[in-house]
């Protein structure tokens, strides 16, 4: 009985060291990986249950991770599983809820990323504009944007999340900021910017619009979430 026990006594201690490891390179970017998912699924129920499910998905197939980062490898598994429960409820005709609260929470963490016009009309805008006309831009641009200048994140693991060529990631954001730009521009001139829209289309979960860099021991004391609702998202372009 002594090999048994012994064999027995190794896979344990393997699938201890496992967890351990799992734990040491995932939960210091569960902030990021919630951020991202709550501007993502535009509420943070829904927030919730994807990084849950995006985290169990990472540790079940963690032995395949061989890179140095963890977090865009995480941030990639969180993107995925949202547009598949994304796709999941676009054909399902699910209609979802959306925050409809907005706290005084500060648009903390937006860099300036250069003293371009339009980066500084960004800047200086309210942030209450600013959430506003983040939640109508297209995922694919919104999403870029979320990790470049809250998460700080280069082009080569902003690519990795999105799955796009690093060449795609610098378009998107440049035409995300211009689309930025010009909704807070229409804002200000009290016109009625485009909404992004696809005609026949249900509503697609739509961005939380407030940045949270909530802790792993709680949320943030942030309750985000400009009022999306009545807005419709085309479907993701290249995801």
């Amino acid at each position: 009985m002594g090999q048994p026990d012994s064999n027995a006594a190794r896979a344990h201690d393997a699938d201890a060291a496992r967890n351990r490891r799992f734990q040491e390179l995932a939960l210091p970017h569960l902030d990021a990986a919630y951020n991202l998912a709550r501007w993502l699924c535009g509420n943070a129920n829904d927030a919730d249950d994807v990084v849950q499910e995006a985290f169990m998905r990472a540790f079940r197939f963690f032995d395949t991770f061989r890179g140095d980062s963890a977090r865009p490898w995480l941030l990639a598994i969180v993107r995925r599983t949202w547009y598949t429960e994304w796709r999941r409820r676009a054909s399902s005709h699910e209609v979802v809820e959306f925050d409809d609260t907005m706290d005084e929470a500060t648009f903390e963490g937006w860099s300036a990323g250069g003293a371009d016009p339009q980066t500084l009309l960004i800047r200086d805008e309210d942030t209450k504009l600013v959430h506003e006309a983040l939640a109508q831009l297209p995922v694919e641009y919104r999403e870029v944007l979320i990790l470049r200048e809250l998460e700080e994140m280069g082009y080569r693991e902003i690519a990795m999340v999105a799955d796009v060529p690093i060449g795609t990631v610098m378009s998107r954001l440049a035409r995300g900021r211009r689309k930025l730009a010009a909704l807070l521009m229409a804002k200000q001139g009290g016109g009625s910017p485009p909404r992004a829209t696809a005609p026949g289309a249900c509503a697609a979960p739509t961005a939380s619009v407030t940045p949270l860099r909530a802790a792993s021991n709680g949320r943030s004391s942030n309750n985000p979430g400009a009022s999306a609702a009545g807005l419709t998202q085309e479907t993701p372009d290249g995801l």
